[in-house]
């Protein structure tokens, strides 16, 4: 319903611009152009003031357009929207990345305000023997280059599972990402293994409504095939001797104590040409910021902020994955919105 409601308005030049009727002579950057960088430059923008969004990739849009693939949401959207922000007046800088092309000192001399919205793009890793041969990468690895190739801003993808045998560890969003984008290359085989076990198909009694259940889910992704297997744990990965995968060593997953482990004598292989981890983020990457500014940086690795999005420098917020964690869209958009506010204030 949703999707027809947006998709009629636009065919109809239902939504337009709404430029501020006047201008605070206030200046705010925002640093990322992802949900949250762009819910709160567009909400900034149109409270009247001068909003630049600063992003270190070639185009506007972070996890949106590199991230998520088109057969989930195709970048002509984006564009959309960056049309609408465009005439409002919000300006964009590609290609910058600050604490590199422009230090941390620079930016903050040059805006009143800096909203922060970076994301949390550090991924987790699967540190266990072989984690070096050539065909462990790491989902966005995978995807990224992928979505630039059919965009046309790469020639082709980097790494194409044509004919090979794919593996993906991580049951999530990611995960199935990647399982769409290997069936529209060709992969000869797609399997995706979890640690844990099966979630039920309806909702425990241990999680009655208005909690969110953990259940089993069937994205579109998995609906084209590909196979599912649970309560594997990965042992190692194997390689030929000439340092390429051919293999990936499971056994079943043993629950010991609320711990789970390989259970002894369960190993197996299973054929492997490339193995993708979506295991999830562990935190952002944007060291440079970190190391330039005085700005306090959580144990997860994201960056400390109070409940109204002011962080310990005064002048600087943050939003979004940046100071939550790897989260929903919409997560960051309610972030990047509420962040505005603040800002405004």
């Amino acid at each position: 319903i949703e999707v027809s409601i947006i998709d009629q308005a636009f065919d109809n030049n239902w939504v337009t611009p709404h430029a501020p009727e006047r201008l605070t002579g206030k200046t705010v950057a925002v640093v990322g152009s992802g949900p949250a960088g762009l819910a709160a430059a567009q909400q900034l923008t149109r409270a009247g003031h001068t909003v630049a969004v600063y992003e270190r990739d070639n185009k506007i849009g972070g996890l949106l357009r590199y991230g998520i693939p088109d057969f989930k949401m195709e970048k002509q959207l984006i564009d959309l929207r960056i049309q609408q922000m465009e005439a409002e007046g919000t300006r964009f800088r590609t290609g910058v990345n600050i604490g590199v092309d422009i230090t941390w000192e620079d930016l903050r001399a040059r805006y009143d305000a800096v909203l922060i919205a970076s994301g949390a793009t550090k991924p987790r890793d699967l540190n266990i023997p072989g984690r070096e041969l050539d065909g462990v990468h790491f989902a966005m690895e995978y995807l990224t280059p992928a979505n630039k190739a059919v965009s046309g801003e790469a020639g082709r993808a980097t790494i194409d599972v044509r004919g090979k045998n794919v593996i993906i560890l991580g049951g999530g969003d990611t995960g199935a990402d990647c399982i769409g984008t290997a069936h529209r290359q060709g992969a000869a085989s797609v399997t995706t293994l979890a640690i844990g076990k099966k979630p039920a198909t309806e909702r425990p009694e241990s999680q009655p409504w208005p909690m969110v259940p953990n259940v089993f889910e069937v994205a579109s992704a998995h609906e084209e095939g590909g196979a599912r297997v649970y309560t594997v744990s990965t042992v190692e990965f194997v390689g030929d001797d000439n340092g390429k995968l051919r293999a990936l060593r499971v056994a079943e997953t043993d629950f010991v104590n609320g711990t789970r482990i390989p259970k002894a004598g369960t190993e197996r292989e299973i054929p492997a040409d490339y193995v993708f981890l979506a295991l999830g983020f562990v935190g952002g990457d944007a060291v440079e910021i970190a190391e330039q500014s005085e700005l306090a940086v959580s144990t997860r690795g994201n960056f400390a902020r109070n409940a109204d999005f002011t962080t310990n420098e005064p002048g600087v917020f943050v939003a979004g994955d940046a100071g939550r964690g790897a989260s929903l869209i919409v997560w960051a958009i309610a972030e990047g919105r509420s962040a505005a506010a603040a800002v405004d204030t």
